[in-house]
């Protein structure tokens, strides 16, 4: 699963990494070192440029650009925004099935920049109502992650016809890869950047190909960094819940012994 992630990096280096435009109209939040679902992120989009109308000029190319969204996905069809709290995650597996997925994931597919994401485990041979270890998963060499997400635009039937819509994603996760598998059971979607485009394009609208998480080769390049209990709190955000905590499940490397499939 995806519950939690870091994203300090600002629009202007996320345009460089992206190779996008910045869309976000100065409303990027500022970074955090604790996100958590319902907060504003930021996602990268690509879409046809409109005309003065509105319409969607299908003959020009696609736009790559930087977007604010709210975690946690409203379906356009929802009574109620509140469904988005139970809807930060999106499976793999099912996406293409469920019809709160199914039209996002043809036509609305986005990335989410993140320095990394955090996930808990139970130490092994420690009891189940002991507190989980949460751990960073994040590249070595500094590069962001992209996960893969979906968005869409919901409108509030009782506000006025000129308000803006409530733009929303969730993020789409898959089994566990290598290390991985020896924390969680799941793991968000993580595209490679050979991936972006595919995954971005927005006339391509057969993604099935494209939910294949990555190899094993990826999974083991990841630092798996043992950090402390203070990100269980979300009030808490700071660089300094990026900091290593040594424990005794890990190595000097931060891999964990005794991984399942290594």
């Amino acid at each position: 699963m995806c519950g939690r992630y870091a994203a300090t990096k600002d629009p202007a280096t996320l345009m460089k990494e992206f190779d996008a435009a910045d869309g976000t109209e100065g409303q990027a939040p500022s970074e955090n070192y604790n996100v958590a679902p319902t907060k504003n992120i930021v996602t990268v989009v690509e879409r046809h440029p409109r005309d003065e109308e509105g319409r969607v000029l299908e003959s020009e190319p696609a736009v790559r650009a930087l977007r604010v969204m709210r975690w946690g996905l409203v379906p356009f069809w929802a009574k109620d925004p509140a469904i988005g709290n139970r809807m930060i995650n999106t499976r793999a597996e099912t996406a293409t099935e469920k019809p709160a997925f199914r039209k996002a994931l043809t036509r609305r597919r986005c990335l989410v920049p993140a320095d990394g994401w955090y996930e808990w485990r139970v130490a092994e041979g420690a009891d189940k109502k002991a507190p989980k270890e949460p751990f960073f998963m994040t590249s070595r060499d500094g590069s962001s992650l992209a996960f893969a997400g979906i968005w869409e635009t919901w409108r509030d039937p009782k506000a006025d016809a000129d308000a803006p819509p409530l733009v929303t994603c969730s993020i789409i996760t898959t089994d566990a890869v290598g290390q991985l598998a020896g924390i969680h059971d799941r793991m968000p979607l993580v595209m490679p950047r050979e991936r972006w485009h595919d995954w971005l394009d927005p006339d391509r609208t057969d993604a099935t190909g494209l939910l294949e998480p990555p190899g094993l080769e990826w999974a083991d390049s990841l630092e798996l960094r043992p950090v402390s209990t203070k990100v269980n709190n979300v009030r808490n955000n700071g660089p300094e819940l990026l900091e290593r905590v040594e424990t005794p499940a890990t190595d000097l490397d931060g891999a964990l012994f005794d991984v399942p499939g290594r």
